[in-house]
């Protein structure tokens, strides 16, 4: 016991005579004065690291730092001066010559010259251990400038051993790891773990997001306890997940060199550090290091009615194919989110009806308080008389980048208040759904709205109030795809009425892989093979397919093939085509189909040659080695050859993540009294009924009921004019990113990306008694715009790499089936419309006194139409031919 308390104390002697008699991090000799060079500079480009490709700026100076004052207990406690003399700002490309923004500038008319004159001012810094303390600056500066001052500042902050630790600077509270050698030291900044407060948002989906890389690499080179040179480089770059031509980067560096020493003032004395920055000025005030935000005031810019007049033009109805209205969407929303309650209202009770559509989409899209607020007073859902610009904002709603509590806790407020339409309260309540899921993917599943919305949702499926109400609320589980519903979903799916069970099964189709248990299976199986009750067709084979796509065992796969055969003719074929378009695709069953079809009794000749002419299909609209883009569609038939269900699918994968670009759903039951056939068995009680249902981007929308009832059949049949039936149709908000960056070098930085679509899906199914033909069409028109804009800003000069990519695109399906005879005639047919590829890029700077340069470059590609496969029989992918680009560069002032 003695022997260890003598090794403690001998310990901790030799540790504190280690810390009184060195440094642990720079330290400056009495009475000197050291006289330094400093630049920062910063270039941006879309990733290539060619310099003279890119755009952005340089700041140099002098430094002259001295030692004011070491605390006489400790040589690691010391106050520091720091001050910035003979500023120069200039290109950082130097190719720039004549058409350099600085040419012919002084320093002060380019800062301005109460930034210079604060830039200039003394800095102090208290440093203690090599770690900041306290940064003195003076009262009311400019923040731009002072952010310049901490950048550099923050370079005297570091330790001469290796360690990883926590530091505050210029970035925030960051994670540092050092790694010292002699008279070396590297320091390594995880820039994505600093804590920060910055605004900013993001897209939750994977597929539609942003990766964002960022590293911060300082290199000290230290002779007699102080720096003779430091270099730093942090580089932010971004790159869109699906369309890697969207991307940008930026580069700051610093670099820091001592020039000479010469003798300097004396130390100031003192035991309190207080005292002596008193002494010094009374001026100077302790500020956090960490940077500040600051805004650029926006000089001549459009107020928000004057944008929105100015643009208005490209909201008509009939412009919304083009580019040209998404993209003008876009800008109007960044405008939006700056503009106040009271701007937006006004322009929503001014504007005219045919318009009024796409103002709300874009209003609701900005996601402020501010437009969230207008626009709930500027809709009434008492009245009936505006349902269409309810629905709009909801779908707008639903579709929302980044929701908040506020708007989830809106909808539950509005579902419990009264509606001038039953639509709009379903609508609600569906996209109460799709909120509930957003704000659970970004850890707000304990938020008191989103326990309250899953509490309205699983009530209502548990003690629904009314019948009709079941089907709203497993729409609205369908898109929150809660993991405590599965329990409701399996007792509707095997004990609900036909429609009900239905959805109830398509409900757990979207659940991932892992929520599909045994029990699940076991329903399911129950359901295909009608153990307990008799199902109708669109009941069991959706059950099969949940089965097949999630990890099937040996028996589910066998009792599936098996029970081929003695299903309903077209039910034997559809089922036949599903297992051959696993097979086909590669689909992760196809592994265990195989080896069931090993087994004879279940690869056998009158098996796999069942006639019929339902159909599944899967293809690729693109494919290559990181991402794809499949498509698949299934058909299903009734024994008379009335179309039963057509199913279109698309999706989007990239790695392991993938979206549910689109699914459009067109049913149709009871309808063989029309043509005096007999009913599948199951089927022989069913209403007269067709109606269309659309998941797009991941969201369930409200389903569109072509007709209800013999009445209603017969009375829009006299009446059809054969034009399709919107289901969705508006400006949506897809891609969502903006990032504000606090560079280490002091200097600001913004990311944002921006995608915006003007959609049209619609649908139409048509009969002729008179040529007993029936024929349904699918249409997708889409004008896509996807932005991004990065830039770097120190106030009174600025930097920016704006690309574009747009493109409109058409998909079409059509399907005929003649059944004057039997077996019938099925013509079915998809094509995508030939699709223009533009992508835009535009560097600039500029600065505050508004001169400045810009660079533009353009691209253009012709994506090929093609008729895309639908047969096992014609698998071949459609080609995709683009056209030789043409390019065209421009520079200049403007």
């Amino acid at each position: 016991m003695i022997l260890l308390a003598v090794f403690f104390l001998c310990f901790f002697s030799s540790y504190s005579a280690s810390v009184k008699g060195h440094t642990t991090g720079l330290s400056l000799n009495n009475d000197r004065l050291y006289k330094l060079t400093y630049s920062t500079e910063v270039f941006l480009d879309r990733g290539k690291g060619q310099l003279q490709d890119s755009v952005g700026y340089r700041i140099s100076s002098n430094v002259d730092v001295v030692l004011l004052w070491r605390n006489p207990d400790g040589d690691d406690d010391q106050l520091i001066q720091i001050t910035i003399t003979d500023v120069n700002v200039e290109n950082v490309n130097q190719q720039r010559g004549e058409k350099s923004i600085f040419k012919g500038k002084n320093t002060p008319k380019i800062i301005g010259k109460e930034n210079l004159e604060a830039l200039q001012r003394p800095m102090l810094l208290h440093l203690i251990r090599g770690k900041v303390k306290e940064f003195y600056s003076y009262e009311n500066e400019p923040v731009a400038i002072e952010n310049l001052k901490r950048g550099l500042a923050s370079l005297f902050q570091m330790q001469l051993s290796s360690g990883t630790t926590n530091e505050v600077d210029i970035s925030g509270d960051c994670k540092v790891t050092y790694q010292a050698q002699q008279d070396k030291v590297v320091k390594i900044k995880a820039l994505d773990m600093c804590k920060i407060e910055r605004p900013g948002f993001t897209t939750a989906s994977q597929v539609l997001g942003v990766t964002v890389k960022a590293t911060s690499v300082t290199n000290y080179k230290i002779e007699d306890s102080f720096v003779t040179a430091v270099l730093a480089e942090e580089t932010r770059a971004f790159v869109l997940n699906f369309l890697q031509s969207i991307s940008g980067k930026i580069v700051s560096k610093q670099k820091l060199e001592l020039k000479t020493t010469e003798a300097g003032p004396r130390m100031i004395p003192g035991k309190q550090v207080a005292t002596v920055v008193k002494a010094m000025d009374s001026k100077y005030t302790a500020i956090p290091i960490v940077g500040q935000v600051f805004q650029s005031v926006c000089k001549g810019c459009p107020s928000l009615a004057e944008h929105w007049q100015s643009i208005r033009k490209h909201m008509q109805p009939d412009n919304l194919s083009n580019t040209e209205a998404a993209r003008s969407f876009l800008a109007f929303i960044q405008h939006l989110r700056t503009a106040k309650r009271e701007d937006i209202l006004q322009i929503l009770k001014t504007e005219k009806k045919e318009v009024l559509p796409q103002l709300v989409d874009a209003v609701t899209s900005a996601q402020t308080p501010d437009s969230l607020d207008a626009i709930l007073d500027f809709l009434d859902f008492k009245s009936d008389s505006s349902v269409l610009l309810q629905e709009r904002f909801l779908y707008a709603c639903g579709f929302a980048s980044h929701p908040d509590e506020e708007l989830l806790r809106t909808l539950i407020s509005k579902f419990k208040g009264s509606f001038g339409s039953n639509d709009i309260r379903e609508s609600v309540m569906i996209i109460m759904g799709a909120l509930v899921k957003k704000l659970c993917q970004t850890d707000g599943c304990k938020l008191k709205a989103v326990v309250e919305a899953k509490k309205l949702i699983l009530g209502g499926l548990e003690k629904p109030e009314k019948k009709e109400d079941i089907t709203m609320y497993l729409l609205a589980l369908k898109n929150a795809l809660l993991p405590e519903g599965i329990p409701l979903l399996l007792k509707y799916a095997e004990a609900g009425e036909g429609p009900v069970s239905h959805l109830a099964i398509t409900t757990l189709q979207r659940y991932d892989v892992s929520f599909i248990t045994d029990e699940v299976k076991k329903t399911l199986n129950r359901i295909y093979h009608q153990n307990r009750k008799v199902h109708e067709k669109t009941v069991r084979t959706t059950a099969a397919a949940v089965l097949l796509k999630n990890n099937p065992s040996y028996m589910d796969v066998k009792n599936i093939l098996l029970s081929i055969g003695e299903l309903p003719k077209e039910m034997n074929k559809y089922m036949l085509t599903i297992i051959q378009d696993i097979l086909r695709f590669e689909m992760p069953a196809s592994k265990m189909v195989r080896r069931v079809l090993k087994e004879m009794v279940a690869h056998n000749y009158d098996r796999f040659a069942k006639s019929g002419s339902s159909s599944a299909y899967t293809g690729y609209i693109e494919r290559s080695p990181r991402a794809a883009s499949t498509y698949s569609l299934d058909i299903l038939y009734s024994g008379s050859g009335i179309l039963r269900r057509s199913n279109l699918n698309i999706f989007q994968h990239i790695g392991k993540a993938e979206l549910h670009g689109s699914q459009v759903v067109l049913e149709a039951q009871g309808l063989e009294g029309l043509i005096a056939a007999t009913p599948d068995e199951g089927e022989e009680n069913l209403d007269s009924y067709a109606g269309m249902s659309a998941i797009l981007f991941d969201v369930q929308l409200r389903p569109v009921t072509f007709f209800s009832g013999y009445s209603d059949l017969m009375s829009k049949m006299l009446s059809a004019s054969g034009d399709p039936i919107s289901v969705v149709k508006g400006l949506i908000l897809l891609i969502d990113h903006s990032q504000e960056l606090q560079l280490q070098s002091g200097l600001k930085a913004n990311m944002k990306v921006q995608g915006g679509l003007a959609i049209d899906i619609s649908g139409a199914m048509e009969f002729s008694l008179w040529y007993r033909e029936s024929k349904t069409r699918v249409k997708n028109r889409v004008a896509v715009v996807i932005t991004s804009d990065i830039t770097v800003d120190s106030s009174f000069v600025k930097a920016g790499l704006e690309t574009r990519a747009e493109s409109e695109a058409g998909l079409e399906f059509i399907s005929t089936v003649q059944f004057s005879q039997y077996p019938f005639l099925v013509c079915m047919q998809m094509d995508r419309a030939e699709a223009p590829f533009r992508q835009f890029e535009t560097k600039y700077e500029r600065l505050s006194t508004g001169k400045g340069y810009v660079s533009q470059k353009r691209k253009e590609s012709l994506i090929a139409g093609c008729e895309l496969p639908l047969h096992q029989e014609n698998s071949e992918m459609c080609n995709v031919v683009f056209a030789p680009p043409s390019e065209t560069n421009s520079g200049g002032w403007f």
